[in-house]
């Protein structure tokens, strides 16, 4: 049997390290996607390194998406990457709208191109929902997203469903909702609270500084959703996939979790900063991935209380190993 080869775009990050590890365990060749930067920032994928095969191409240029396609001839391409810190799309829309919205055409092209036969996966996401038309969201949902970066996710998924449509391409979106893990960027608000409840257990420093606490998310765990991603790949026919674990949490509860997790009470230390209030702010997004469980036999296996704990305990080993 020949091995599978899958293309990973953005598998430097929190999804696509998991993502990579998931296939790898599965016996894939792995052909991970990095950009032509002077700074190569690999500590997600640093302990797969003599796993994966990293090849330099950027979704900006059309060009290096065929050749890497054609050169490895993937039989899966997950396409991951993009400008995902929603505050970073308001200060550059443009980049924003290159990179996460026209860099799926420009990947979908190339598979349509190069190998038809490709199946695809784009990272659609809760934000494209916005200002919710209906709780939960499924499927079916309308659109209305609130941040340049959510705008670019529309267009992203909806390209999709034209090239599957248009050409007959194994092209399917999961849009999921936020998936968190010790993996998380700094900049994202549960690796900032976990980090920081962290430090201030440790004794270097007091305070923790957030936005608007009143905001709900429907958090899971970034592992179980690149589950959803490939068992979507497997199926006899493309489709589009709501991926969450059907509960909400107020950003005040993640802290909460989190100061319960090393015996501290959050009050004594969260305080409120206007600067970390986005211009036009998503209140709730909670979806409903019945389809997802009756279709893909998907469901989720580590819950709230265990996502915040783990990131904790994570963040906890992490700063006592640079106070070292």
């Amino acid at each position: 049997m020949t091995q599978p080869v899958a293309l990973i775009t953005g598998i430097t990050g929190q999804d696509g390290s998991y993502l990579a590890e998931f296939l790898l365990a599965k016996a894939y060749k792995v052909v991970g996607m990095v950009r032509r930067t002077s700074v190569f920032h690999h500590h997600r994928i640093e302990h797969l390194l003599d796993q994966v095969v990293l090849e330099q191409a950027d979704l900006l240029d059309q060009t290096s998406l065929h050749s890497i396609i054609r050169n490895h001839r993937p039989s899966e391409i997950y396409n991951l990457a993009a400008q995902s810190f929603i505050p970073a799309s308001f200060e550059a829309p443009v980049l924003t709208g290159e990179t996460t919205a026209l860099g799926v055409t420009r990947m979908l092209e190339a598979v349509r191109e190069v190998d038809p036969s490709i199946r695809f996966y784009q990272a659609s996401s809760s934000e494209m929902f916005g200002k919710v038309r209906e709780v939960p969201q499924t499927e079916q949902t309308p659109f209305h997203p609130r941040s340049p970066y959510g705008a670019a996710k529309v267009y992203g998924h909806w390209i999709t469903v034209n090239y599957r449509e248009a050409y007959d391409l194994f092209a399917c979106s999961g849009i999921l909702f936020n998936h968190e893990s010790p993996r998380r960027g700094m900049e994202f608000v549960t690796r900032k609270i976990s980090y920081n409840v962290a430090c201030i257990k440790q004794g270097l420093q007091q305070e923790l500084a957030l936005g608007n606490l009143d905001t709900s998310r429907d958090w899971g765990y970034a592992p179980d959703y690149v589950r959803a991603m490939w068992l979507m790949l497997q199926q006899d026919e493309p489709d589009d996939y709501v991926v969450a674990t059907g509960e909400t949490h107020l950003i005040r509860e993640f802290a909460k979790a989190a100061f319960d997790v090393v015996d501290l009470d959050w009050r004594n230390h969260v305080v409120q900063d206007e600067r970390f209030m986005r211009e036009a702010d998503v209140d709730l997004l909670v979806g409903d991935a019945a389809k997802a469980g009756r279709k893909l036999g998907w469901e989720p296996a580590l819950d709230f209380a265990g996502l915040v704990t783990t990131m904790v305990e994570a963040d906890m080993e992490l700063v006592a190993f640079k106070r070292a």
